[in-house]
C-alpha cells in the first residue's frame, strides 16, 4: 500500500479546502518545501501535490515549487491541479514529476486524455472527482451528467496508468473514506486506483489495505495537518 501524504498549494504555502471549496480553506505555517522535508525524514516514498494556483488559472504556477522539491527529496510525486494541456504535462514531466494528474480536462474532452496517455506512457494518472456516483469537474463547482462508472467503461483502454478516485462529500471532512464506491471503481479499472477524500485516523489507512488488490494506495492530508493521524503511526504502516 503506498501511501501519499498531501501538499495542497496556494499563493506559495499550504493549505487544506474543505469539499474543494476555496473559501473555506485552512492555512498552515509551513512552506511547502518544509512539509515535504518533514514527509522525507518520516521515511515517505510518494507524495501527493495539488497547484490550487494552477487548479483557478490552468497554469503550471508553481512549478518552480515542485521542481525543489523533486530534486531535494527525491519522492516519487503524483500532481495535479489545473493540467489542461500537453504542454502543462510536458513541464511536469521534465521536472521530474512520476504521475500527471488530469482531471476535469480529461472527463470534459476524452480525446486529451488519450493523446496525453500516448505522448507519456506510464505517466497519466486520472483523477475523477464524484459525488453521489456522478462526476463532478472545474473545482467540483459542476456536476457532470456522466455516472463515473460509465465514464470509466468508456476511457478504461486509453492508457492511464493510475486512477486516483475521490468522493467529494467525504473530502476534507475526516469521515473517512467512500470505501464501497472505491472497491467498485477498482473492480472495473484497469490501472491501480488511489483512495483519496476522508481519511480521519489510521484506521481508514489499516482498513485501504485489506480491500481489493487492485488498490493501489491512499492519499492523507488534513487529518495530518490537524494532528489526527501522527505521522510516525502513518510511516508504520508503509510497505517495505
Amino acid at each position: 500500500m503506498k501511501i501519499f501524504p498531501a501538499i495542497d498549494i496556494k499563493d506559495k504555502k499550504c493549505v487544506r479546502l474543505v469539499k474543494g471549496d476555496f473559501n473555506n480553506k485552512t492555512e498552515y505555517e509551513m512552506s511547502p518545501v518544509e512539509q515535504a522535508s518533514i514527509y522525507k525524514e518520516h521515511g515517505f516514498k510518494n507524495l501527493h501535490i495539488v497547484d490550487l494556483d494552477g487548479a483557478l488559472t490552468g497554469e503550471t504556477i508553481n512549478l518552480d515549487l515542485i521542481q525543489e522539491i523533486v530534486h531535494k527529496f527525491d519522492f516519487k510525486i503524483e500532481v495535479g491541479g489545473g493540467v489542461r494541456s500537453i504542454d502543462s504535462i510536458k513541464k511536469y514531466a521534465d521536472a521530474g514529476v512520476e504521475k500527471v494528474i488530469l482531471g476535469s480536462a480529461a472527463i470534459k474532452n476524452k480525446n486529451f486524455l488519450k493523446e496525453a496517455c500516448e505522448k507519456f506512457p506510464n505517466k497519466i494518472a486520472l483523477g475523477l472527482d464524484a459525488k453521489d456516483g456522478y462526476l463532478s469537474v472545474s473545482g467540483w463547482k459542476e456536476n457532470s451528467n456522466q455516472l463515473t462508472l460509465d465514464y470509466l467503461k468508456e476511457v478504461n483502454d486509453y492508457g492511464a496508468s493510475r486512477l486516483i478516485y475521490t468522493d467529494i462529500n467525504r473530502d476534507g471532512m475526516k469521515q473517512s473514506p467512500n470505501f464501497e464506491e472505491t472497491s467498485k471503481v477498482a473492480d472495473i479499472s484497469n490501472c491501480p486506483v488511489i483512495i483519496s477524500g476522508g481519511v480521519s485516523s489510521i484506521d481508514d489507512v489499516k482498513k485501504a489495505k485489506s480491500l481489493n488488490k487492485n488498490i493501489e494506495g491512499i492519499i492523507v492530508g488534513k487529518a495530518i495537518y490537524d494532528g489526527d493521524i501522527k505521522l510516525e503511526q502513518l510511516a508504520g504502516e508503509i510497505d517495505a
